[in-house]
């Protein structure tokens, strides 16, 4: 294992344990196994260490909700289907390495003061995986969106979802019930931003029509 990949799984050990507040490069550098000269060889700080935990608790979650859309997209799930696995693979990634921890609270907090920045870059990353899943299901699936509304749009609206679903859930607790509110509102705005097209309407076999013999009967 690589030293940054193993200071940075002990640093999440020990802000998990402790909170930000409370946890110090000297906690951080012990569970690596380093001196504390070893580890600001590579942190220079706490706040630093702090931000590369959650940099890669972001990029973890960015992939596990590109992997997701593509395994749904190939399982032959429905627009609601792909989103919503791809919001449920980005919140495990970034609530379990938190799970259990006394501090969620303060330490979904302090990523904002710390990291306003990474949070407003992978929100745009992630807005922008959205966007491209509905433009891609809603061509293969021959969907249309509302008028006026286009899949950024839509994206806005999932991820503002998302936010309100959390102002009912602390730190996105209980995670059951957060998900399964969220899923409800995503598949609620889905079903409201999107219809077939109406050249799949008019692909559908039309009832064949019977012939002039059936309908006058047999004249014999």
């Amino acid at each position: 294992m690589k030293p940054r990949t193993r200071i940075l799984d002990a640093a999440m050990v020990v802000f998990r344990r402790q909170g930000f507040r409370r946890s110090s490069i000297e906690q951080a550098a012990e569970a690596a196994g380093l001196t504390r000269q070893a580890l600001y060889h590579h942190f220079k700080s706490k706040e630093a260490l702090f931000r590369a935990v959650i940099e890669r608790l972001y990029e973890n979650a960015l992939a596990a909700e590109i992997a997701s859309a593509e395994a749904a997209e190939k399982a032959g799930g429905n627009l609601a289907d792909i989103l919503i696995a791809e919001i449920t693979a980005r919140l495990a990634r970034l609530i379990a390495p938190l799970q259990g921890s006394p501090h969620v609270e303060e330490l979904f907090s302090e990523h904002l003061a710390q990291a306003r920045d990474l949070y407003q870059k992978y929100a745009a990353l992630q807005a922008g995986q959205l966007a491209a899943a509905i433009e891609r299901a809603c061509r293969k699936q021959r969907l249309v969106l509302a008028a006026g509304m286009s899949s950024r749009d839509l994206a806005r609206c999932i991820e503002m979802a998302f936010h309100g679903t959390k102002s009912a859930y602390p730190a996105m607790q209980p995670a059951d019930a957060f998900l399964r509110d969220l899923e409800i509102m995503v598949r609620t705005l889905v079903a409201g931003a999107v219809s077939p097209s109406p050249r799949k309407l008019s692909a559908r076999p039309k009832p064949a029509k019977q012939s002039s013999r059936s309908k006058t009967g047999d004249r014999r």
